[in-house]
């Protein structure tokens, strides 16, 4: 078997619990709009995917169908939204001492389908956006998650071969899956560390 040379994480679900977050600041966005987005909706549909794809489908689902691209002018004011109710990311506690342990032995990155733009203030605010080598966004892949590209755009940046990735959602399980890496399943942040702490301890 070959050395493992990075650790992948997705954002959402994995290094902090936002996903509701998401959830409520579109449903507020696009209520105006005539589409309501209930959680159960988003939990069972959205989660680890593109949030264009996601508009996408919310537009061909409405009564009338929607021109997506006016569901996706809404994305500025959701952004807002989330930063407003985001400005102290509740991370877990262990994870500064977590990272900062696996970064001396691994390369780190953020792979999520959220945007960038969203990600990196989350990650400074918490005080650890230095641990990770780099972040793929949404933004940066044309086929999202489950294509593979994010993770393979994700070791070309970092120049490694082999990577565990750490995902909560469907989508994001087969996307590290198709690029050919080991994936780790999280069911909630919390259970991060001691994942990794299992899968990394020798024998």
């Amino acid at each position: 078997m070959r050395p493992l040379q990075a650790i992948f994480f997705d954002f959402d679900g994995v290094l902090l619990d936002t996903e509701p977050v998401h959830c409520a600041c579109w449903a507020e966005v696009l209520a105006p709009a005539g589409l309501i987005l209930t959680w159960d909706y988003y939990r069972n549909h959205c989660i680890g995917i593109d949030d264009r794809d996601m508009l996408r489908t919310l537009a061909l689902q409405a009564d009338p169908p929607r021109d997506w691209d006016s569901l996706w002018a809404l994305y500025p004011a959701k952004k807002q939204l989330f930063q407003q109710r985001m400005t102290a990311p509740p991370f877990e506690p262990s994870l500064a001492v977590m990272l900062s342990g696996l970064h001396r032995q691994f390369k780190l990155a953020v792979v999520s389908s959220s945007s960038s733009s969203e990600i990196e203030p989350l990650l400074v605010a918490g005080g650890i956006r230095h641990h990770f080598d780099t972040i793929v966004g949404g933004g940066d892949v044309k086929r999202h998650k489950p294509a593979p590209d994010p993770y393979l755009l994700a070791a070309e940046r970092l120049a490694v071969e082999t990577a565990l990735v750490l995902e909560d959602s469907a989508a994001g399980i087969a996307s590290g899956r198709a690029a050919g890496f080991e994936v780790l399943t999280v069911r909630h942040p919390a259970e991060v560390a001691d994942l990794l702490r299992h899968r990394l301890s020798p024998g």
